[in-house]
């Protein structure tokens, strides 16, 4: 038990140390051509899985608070105030301290919550062995990415007066390919590999998805104002974002939490909740 708890240490403090390298150096990103994917996360993700969602809100405080203080010190966008509580108090006002917070802290903390839900959850569903269930994870799997290409390309093609039917059809066969390549790979590999990607994927869109709803809901006109776009726009600017780096930060910590994972799975498990007695 002893020797346990001070694995556990050694290995927050680890994480805790990735993450703030990450977040204080470009090694918190990958360029991929067009946009920098962020992966500062992934050491939450895994923290999550490997040392529990305890320790896993703690990595996420700690990833939101490496936010906090890089947008309000450098402030290298012009929406860096949603982060800032600071920022956002010479802008909207006091209410802007809370705003901030929220869209700071909450979407990361929960990075550090559910993923480890997430991994319990589809191993439980394809442990058993039944075949409906690796169905339905793949099929779900298979629809958001569907749905992620669809926006993401209906998006790029409209700009050019392009149809929105050339992004649905190639959606779909994104998505049969996807389907097809999970069903042929969990027939050879055991759960926790696809369990640990499903974990790296929800962890990722976690934080996109509470950030970008947190922005619009809380901050809409300021947003607008910042970027210089006209209020109605707002919405289309964030499904972009949703579609776009969401998806692409979504898949690749998928498949480094999968390879990081089946890694640390050899020498330590992923934390098994705590029953009661």
């Amino acid at each position: 038990m002893k020797n346990e708890k001070t694995y556990e240490l050694v290995l927050t403090a680890l994480f805790t140390a990735i993450i703030i390298i990450m977040a204080f150096t470009p090694l918190g990103y990958i360029p991929l051509v067009v946009i920098n994917a962020t992966i500062i996360h992934i050491p939450v993700i895994l923290g999550a899985l490997f040392l529990g969602p305890k320790k896993g809100a703690f990595l996420g405080f700690v990833f939101g608070l490496t936010s906090f203080i890089n947008n309000t010190f450098k402030a290298a966008t012009p929406s860096a105030f949603v982060f800032s509580p600071v920022l956002a108090a010479n802008i909207v006002g006091v209410s802007g301290i809370f705003k901030s917070l929220y869209i700071c802290f909450v979407p990361r903390i929960l990075v550090g919550i559910v993923p480890y839900y997430v991994y319990l959850l589809i191993r439980s569903l394809l442990k058993g062995g039944q075949k409906v269930w690796n169905v339905v994870v793949n099929l779900a799997a298979s629809l958001i990415l569907f749905i992620s290409v669809y926006l993401f390309l209906n998006r790029m093609l409209a700009s050019d007066g392009g149809s929105g039917a050339l992004s649905i059809i190639i959606g779909l066969i994104t998505g049969v390919i996807l389907f097809a390549l999970l069903t042929l790979y969990g027939r050879k590999k055991s759960t926790a590999n696809i369990a640990l990607a499903y974990a790296g994927l929800f962890g990722a869109f976690t934080n996109t998805l509470f950030v970008m709803s947190g922005i619009f809901i809380l901050y809409k006109d300021a947003y607008a104002q910042a970027l210089g776009i006209a209020g109605e726009a707002v919405f289309d600017t964030i499904m972009g974002v949703v579609s776009f780096n969401g998806v692409i930060e979504a898949v690749v910590a998928a498949i480094i939490v999968a390879g990081v994972g089946l890694a640390l799975i050899r020498v330590k498990p992923v934390k098994e909740p705590v029953k009661n007695k």
